[in-house]
């Protein structure tokens, strides 16, 4: 009789560089691929991201040569019957550290089914990067970097050239028909596609990553995060062509913050949602109301704002030097609390991560894990001429400034026909809000001497 041993894919969508794959196949002559579609995730997932799950999830099943099982309900449940209908004792999976997961994980191994953890979504596992003098963890980047890169990380493991499958049954393959909403376009899921996106990258954009990757008009960036999200590469992959050049350093200092905030919720798991920083939940916070639709519609009337709060909407993915400058706005200009901004990226993001979403809020936020942030409000205007100098970006999410030029696209309130288009006009004005954020601040006495603004 053949030994058999159970795969639970999560956010591990792949069949390259995966180690609890390989632990499987080693342990059985046949596994049980398996994908349960957990209720309360869906639940608060969004359209895009599920749409996008579910292009995974076909593209993961043609790996498995169709055979990968899709179950629905209760992972206890279904575990247990799969283990009763299939002999197989053991569960393979890829350890998780996040709140929700490891407490799931956790459950899981109370009702009595035996886990096997091989390798997690990350290339440095949470809560192994500890000070050396005090073996406790890090709560500021840089030097969590270099302690990350000294306790260094494994080759990409090898992709299996044969994967045994046992045959899914047709009650077994309930794959998900998510529909994106009309009009949105996402990117390319699925391992194969990650892998072809790497490699142009590597080609084309790598070498001056530096510089390019705050362009918001150009294709500079990886475009890796909802893969990293799902697991359809691992960021192993993504570091082991990496060389010591400034760019290549950058690179591998981008993915090192997704591993640093993992690694900060992993060590403060309240950080899903509460302050990082406590004292700044006694700020005074406005409530939400027009200018929180504003923002989420991208209509502020701050073309650069407007953008990427476009973009986030109909592609499900926004540029990270944009999503620093519409937190800031959120946050600094509107004085709303950053969980608001949190729970919309949450929505809308394919590449919601909980921790880098979290921590990148808070971060921008003022209340995170940087030393002296809350005085950076990033201003706007000014970012948008110096990261989008010719308007690209902003005239393909904003057509209704697609006819000015030269700086009127920034600044369309100083254009004769800037408003022809009907585009908004300012909720506020970001030189006051600015002077009234930072006078907030002062009430909750957190007193530093204020830099010039940016």
């Amino acid at each position: 009789m053949s030994s058999r041993s159970i795969l639970w894919f999560r956010r591990d969508l792949r069949i390259s560089d995966h180690p609890a794959l390989l632990a499987a196949l080693a342990e059985s002559d046949e596994i049980i691929p398996v994908f349960i579609l957990d209720p309360t995730l869906i639940k608060t997932a969004g359209s895009k991201r599920l749409a996008y799950l579910g292009q995974s999830l076909r593209h993961l099943d043609e790996s498995l040569n169709n055979s990968l099982q899709i179950l629905v309900g209760d992972q206890i449940t279904v575990l247990k019957e799969l283990q009763k209908k299939y002999n197989a004792e053991s569960v393979h999976i890829s350890a998780e550290y996040e709140p929700y997961g490891a407490k799931r994980d956790e459950e899981v191994e109370k009702a009595g089914i035996k886990l096997i953890r091989t390798g997690s979504p990350y290339a440095v596992a949470p809560g192994r990067v500890l000070k050396p003098s005090d073996q406790s963890p890090y709560r500021v980047y840089t030097p969590f970097y270099r302690g990350w890169c000294a306790h260094g990380w494994r080759k990409p493991a090898q992709k299996p050239t044969e994967i045994k499958t046992v045959s899914a049954d047709k009650s077994a393959r309930e794959f998900p028909d998510w529909k994106l909403p009309q009009g949105v376009i996402i990117t390319q899921a699925g391992e194969a596609a990650a892998i072809e996106r790497f490699k142009y990258f590597q080609k084309n954009g790598l070498d001056e990553y530096d510089v390019t990757r705050n362009l918001a008009g150009i294709d500079g960036t990886s475009k890796m995060s909802a893969h990293l999200k799902w697991g359809e590469i691992h960021p192993r992959t993504l570091l082991a062509p990496l060389g010591e050049s400034k760019a290549h350093d950058v690179y591998r200092k981008e993915i090192a913050w997704r591993e640093f905030y993992a690694d900060v919720l992993f060590n403060n798991p309240t950080t899903e949602t509460d302050y990082y920083a406590p004292a700044f939940a006694k700020m005074r916070y406005d409530k939400p109301g027009e200018k929180f639709k504003a923002w989420c519609e991208g209509k502020t009337g701050y073309p650069f704002v407007d953008a990427a709060m476009r973009q986030l909407i109909n592609e499900g993915w926004m540029h990270n030097r944009t999503r620093m400058v519409v937190a800031s706005f959120l946050v600094k200009d509107l004085h709303l609390e950053w969980q608001l901004g949190e729970r919309f990226f949450r929505e809308h993001l394919i590449d919601y991560d909980v921790a880098s979403n979290a921590h990148g809020w808070q971060w921008t936020a003022g209340c995170g894990t940087d030393a002296s942030p809350y005085y950076r409000v990033f201003n706007p205007i000014e970012q948008g001429k110096r990261f989008d100098e010719d308007g690209a970006y902003i005239k393909k999410y904003v057509p209704e400034l697609a006819h000015l030029k030269g700086i009127d696209v920034h600044e369309p309130w100083n254009a004769n026909d800037g408003y022809l288009k009907n585009y908004p006009k300012q909720i506020v004005d970001h030189a006051l809000e600015r002077i009234e954020s930072l006078a907030r601040l002062e009430e909750i006495k957190v007193s530093k001497p204020l830099p010039p603004a940016k």
